[in-house]
């Protein structure tokens, strides 16, 4: 036992200082620095034993405050878009919209939670999660039972977002990893705004 204590005490000592950065502090480094984000993103959804049930690709874009965009592309095309005051998701091929308030929506999409920063720390207790991938990890659980995940996880290298992890009450656990970073971009409004396309079925609220 006092050698299992010791090896573990040696092996965090060994763990560079940037692994034990504080993950919410770069949070709101993030929240501070970044009013607006364009990546490319890789994002895989497993189940309760690890398997993997789901990978795809996209682009996503985002505005602060609540605006956001994730288009993805393989290996199927949906749509989620925020406007700031609802957000749409549009599959095509069921040729249906499903809307909901922004206010409600905070679990449908990982970009809800980082377009609403302002909020943050109202809706969600925020506390730093140590891993040995390089990373700072803040870990966001929300307040509300209502809210769609039990937690999020975000990484950053310095106040660079880097990738994202969202466990549900189910066991699946959805990986984001962002490549193609832009900080600040400039984006058009229109970006944002979504035109129900004709003859789609609109639901929701």
């Amino acid at each position: 036992m006092r050698f299992l204590a010791v090896a573990t005490m040696v092996a965090a000592l060994m763990v560079p200082w940037s692994v034990r950065a504080d993950g919410v502090e770069s949070l709101k480094a993030f929240f501070k620095s970044t009013s607006a984000m364009r990546a490319h993103f890789r994002q895989v959804v497993t189940d309760a034993q690890g398997n993997k049930v789901q990978e795809v690709e996209g682009h996503m874009q985002l505005q602060r405050p609540g605006k956001f965009r994730w288009d993805y592309n393989k290996p199927y095309v949906q749509q989620i878009v925020g406007d700031g005051e609802k957000v749409w998701l549009y599959d095509p091929d069921l040729n249906q919209v499903t809307v909901r308030p922004m206010s409600k929506a905070i679990g449908s999409s990982p970009a809800s939670l980082l377009a609403g920063a302002q909020d943050a720390e109202r809706n969600f207790t925020l506390t730093t999660v140590i891993r040995s991938d390089g990373l700072a990890w803040a870990q966001a659980v929300p307040k509300a039972e209502d809210s769609g995940f039990d937690k999020v996880l975000l990484g950053f290298k310095g106040d660079e977002l880097q990738k994202m992890e969202l466990h549900d009450s189910f066991g699946h656990v959805t990986s984001i990893q962002f490549s193609q970073l832009q900080r600040n971009p400039a984006i058009a409004n229109s970006s944002f705004q979504f035109v129900v396309p004709a003859g789609a079925d609109v639901v929701g609220e």
